[in-house]
């Protein structure tokens, strides 16, 4: 069994534990919130909201929470609990980030400075790009569906050729956040430390946001347009499993598609070690260059498949989007 094989079947087993241990918590999230879970196992909760009108007029309105503050600790509690029961590492920044998001927060930050001061923007796009419900499915997939709404909120006029301009730029956003924290965070990192950082940033952030732009080019490519319901489908997906359907989808693709996976695959292989291990590896300079070699490579391969996606005249128009 190949090494990716071996990490989806864990994954799958993983996640189904997780849902069975937090299960408790659907009594304070019933229909009002969904805990998701990301690929990195990053935990997010995130909530129903609802408009009410303010005191200072009719004609100005806010938002109010379904889900209430005490049921959102209860929630918090229930993970945190599952958490040290499954023996994880403790909630980064000491559970500053288990806070609740709201579907209004997602979609009325989205462009604005809100976005990146309140945590939505990174939230957001990890609901798109890899998350999975913990509980409560059905509020879950609202909660993308109105996510994907705003983005697609020009979509009206121009079914037959919509360009997802803006979630794409998002995406674009997002990889390069990565990459501007990778520098921010290992300020003052060992060699190797900032190495295997770096190969993990050029391998598993890479693939969470191309496999998603060359799943929108290649639809795009096909169709002529992008519906809100090829974007769920998207969603539906894991990137492994984007890259899979994109060799089905389009022939031209099979060999860097079997690339990509192929890389990828190697780098689930070399970093299936304890961190100490890890470190001993990237501190041997041979070992250092091969392992960084091999991330470029994949870098390269992922300009590939978009390249060859994008050179169809029907792709072409948002393929440049994506370039300039």
């Amino acid at each position: 069994m190949s090494e990716l094989a071996s990490r989806k079947a864990y994954s799958k087993e993983r996640i189904q534990q997780l849902r069975k241990a937090f299960a408790e918590a659907s009594k304070f999230a019933s229909d009002k919130a969904c805990v998701y879970v990301t690929g990195s196992l990053d935990v997010f909760i995130a909530g129903k909201s609802e408009k009410v009108i303010q005191p200072d007029g009719p004609s100005t309105f806010g938002e109010k929470n379904i889900l209430s503050h005490l049921d959102e600790i209860c929630i918090q509690a229930e993970l945190i609990k599952v958490s040290r029961q499954f023996k994880y590492k403790n909630f980064s920044s000491d559970g500053r980030y288990l806070d609740r998001h709201s579907i209004y927060e997602f979609t009325n930050a989205l462009g604005t400075e809100k976005d990146d001061v309140t945590n939505t923007f990174t939230a957001r796009l990890l609901l798109l790009l890899e998350s999975q419900p913990l509980i409560e499915d059905g509020v879950y997939e609202d909660i993308v569906k109105e996510v994907i709404k705003s983005y697609w909120r020009d979509y009206d006029g121009h079914e037959g050729d919509f360009m997802p301009v803006f979630l794409a730029n998002d995406i674009l956003r997002l990889w390069r956040t990565f990459c501007v924290n990778y520098e921010a965070r290992t300020e003052g990192n060992t060699s190797a430390e900032k190495k295997l950082k770096n190969y993990k940033l050029k391998h598993s952030r890479i693939l969470t946001c191309y496999s998603a732009l060359l799943f929108l080019l290649e639809t795009y490519a096909q169709k002529g347009t992008v519906s809100p319901e090829d974007a769920f489908a998207m969603v539906k997906t894991t990137p492994t499993a984007r890259l899979e359907w994109l060799g089905n989808s389009n022939n031209k693709t099979v060999d860097v598609v079997e690339k990509l996976i192929e890389q990828y695959d190697g780098f689930l292989a070399s970093t299936n070690f304890e961190e100490a291990v890890l470190l001993r590896n990237f501190s041997q300079k041979e070992v250092a260059e091969k392992l960084s070699n091999e991330a470029a490579a994949l870098g390269s391969l992922m300009f590939d498949a978009l390249q060859v996606v994008g050179s169809v005249d029907s792709g072409k128009a948002f393929y440049r989007m994506l370039m300039v």
